[in-house]
């Protein structure tokens, strides 16, 4: 039996915001100090290095599970499934429910419950569950999918990340720019097929780079010391990245029984552009190859980086034929790879 990806779905949320809406933002440094630049000068650095125009955000009535519901929706139309038929329900996100302007984070109930309460399953054997995994939530989460068919506990399972981060961000912090809202489902079930997931692979880095993306206080110091708001070392990220995401795609890869020549596509996290590129430039030197201009799609230009979301939102694009001179097509050796908060890495071999 082999593991796919039958269905797909995803909601873009509909506002957007432009890198010229943050002009007006007072941007400070870690020690409470304005930076030295004006925000045009802070914007357009910003843009060389991520590839971010601009993101998306949610509406204000709408929160991480309420899109995570949209986008399930999509992907069980798209497989054509009856939605009693789902074993699991697997949500990957990191922040819960944050209502606007709330402090809290509401994951009670878990967010997998809301959503299957929403899709108004009534089969008690479907299992609903949240996994924290940080940006690879979803990769994980196929993962883990992929575990239970094989094992024989499920037949199918719905896979989910969805995640609001524009209500954990600093406004007076540049990083918060980088991030954004949106919701990637899949249907993932045992078929006869041909192709599917051929190999996996996954770790975490805690000894040292556990808190490279933690929660802390605002950069402006009049701010209350008791609300915290997304965080990260982004050198040290960006160090760690490229020392170890390309390493774990070359295992994986190498399990596959595929050669470099065979990827088509690499659906990496959509985190920062010239991360991203360095990533996949260095795990082609591993073979001593150069990578094609067009082997790793991105969205993140128009979409920032919706952590969880971004991969399965990705796919969803590609699949459809949504994306811009990009596209998957059947027999396609493609490799899903991802890195964030833990310090969390993972990657698939997948044929399409």
């Amino acid at each position: 039996m082999n593991v796919k990806i039958t269905g797909s779905g995803s909601y873009i949320p509909t506002l957007t915001v432009s890198n010229k809406d943050f002009a007006k933002h007072v941007f400070l440094n870690d020690d409470g100090k304005q930076l030295p630049y004006s925000n045009e000068v802070i914007a357009y650095k910003f843009r060389q290095i991520t590839g971010i125009e601009e993101r998306r955000y949610v509406e204000d009535n709408q929160q991480s599970s309420d899109i995570a519901f949209l986008a399930a929706e999509r992907a069980i139309e798209d497989a054509g499934i009856d939605k009693e038929t789902i074993d699991y329900i697997i949500f990957a996100h990191n922040f819960g429910d944050v209502k606007k302007g709330a402090i809290q984070s509401d994951i009670l109930p878990s967010l997998a419950s809301r959503v299957k309460h929403n899709l108004k399953i009534k089969n008690p054997k479907c299992v609903a569950y949240d996994i924290l995994f940080g940006c690879p939530g979803w990769v994980e989460g196929v993962i883990q999918a992929q575990a239970y068919i094989k094992s024989g506990m499920a037949k199918r399972c719905l896979v989910i990340g969805a995640e609001t981060l524009s209500r954990v961000v600093d406004p007076h912090d540049r990083d918060s720019m980088i991030y954004s809202d949106g919701a990637g489902a899949t249907i993932v079930e045992g078929t006869e097929e041909d192709g599917g997931i051929l190999a996996h692979e996954s770790a975490s880095f805690t000894y040292d780079e556990a808190y490279y993306l933690f929660f802390g206080n605002s950069y402006n110091t009049g701010h209350d010391p008791d609300v915290r708001y997304i965080k990260m070392y982004g050198r040290k990220i960006y160090e760690f990245a490229l020392t170890n995401v390309p390493m774990a795609m070359k295992e994986c890869l190498d399990k596959s029984g595929f050669d470099i020549e065979d990827v088509k596509k690499i659906l990496i996290h959509q985190a920062n552009e010239k991360m991203d590129e360095a990533i996949v430039e260095r795990f082609f030197k591993l073979y001593d190859h150069e990578a094609d201009n067009h082997v790793m799609p991105m969205s993140i230009g128009k979409l920032g980086n919706s952590s969880v979301a971004t991969i399965p939102t990705l796919y969803d694009l590609m699949i459809k034929g949504k994306l811009e001179n990009q596209q998957l097509n059947k027999g396609d050796i493609v490799i899903f790879a991802s890195v964030g908060a833990g310090m969390n890495i993972n990657a698939f071999v997948y044929k399409i």
